[in-house]
């Protein structure tokens, strides 16, 4: 005896399910991938800057924190001292590295601006184009006009 089924097949749901998953999948992939996304440099406490930079494709970090008896230097996540530090730009120039390479000074509020002039005057002195990076500055509200009674 043959038993026969006698509710006609559905098959469209399970052939849906896939589709549904690559579809959450690309949700997390945009939702997370934010930070997934690599920062070169150091968190420091920039100062403000009304000026807007652009993006750059092959950019160097450098980056000065205040310390105690001198400022911290960072090349990318590295700390260095300023002698390493030109020895490093040295081995990038000599190494091929193009002209299109720009460095960028990340310079923390609380750093002495003669520490920051010397790390500038090193990095200009080696060939590289400079850009010194700041944090959009706040918001200021309009100021509200007197009320009069």
């Amino acid at each position: 005896m043959k038993l026969e089924m006698t509710l006609p097949e559905r098959p469209g749901f399970l052939h849906a399910v896939p589709i549904l998953n690559i579809f959450a999948l690309m949700q997390l992939f945009f939702l997370l991938g934010p930070s997934l996304v690599l920062q070169s440099g150091v968190a420091v406490d920039l100062p403000p800057s009304k000026f807007q930079m652009e993006r750059y494709q092959e950019s160097l970090v450098v980056t000065l924190s205040p310390h105690e008896p001198a400022p911290f230097i960072h090349f990318g996540r590295e700390s260095v001292t300023q002698a390493e530090l030109a020895e490093r730009l040295d081995k990038l120039r000599a190494g091929g590295s193009t002209t299109k390479a720009i460095v960028l000074l990340q310079t923390d509020a609380g750093t002495p601006v003669g520490i920051e002039r010397e790390i500038t005057e090193l990095v200009l002195a080696k060939g590289f184009r400079l850009a010194i990076v700041g944090k959009t500055p706040p918001a200021t509200a309009p100021a509200k006009p007197p009320v009069e009674k």
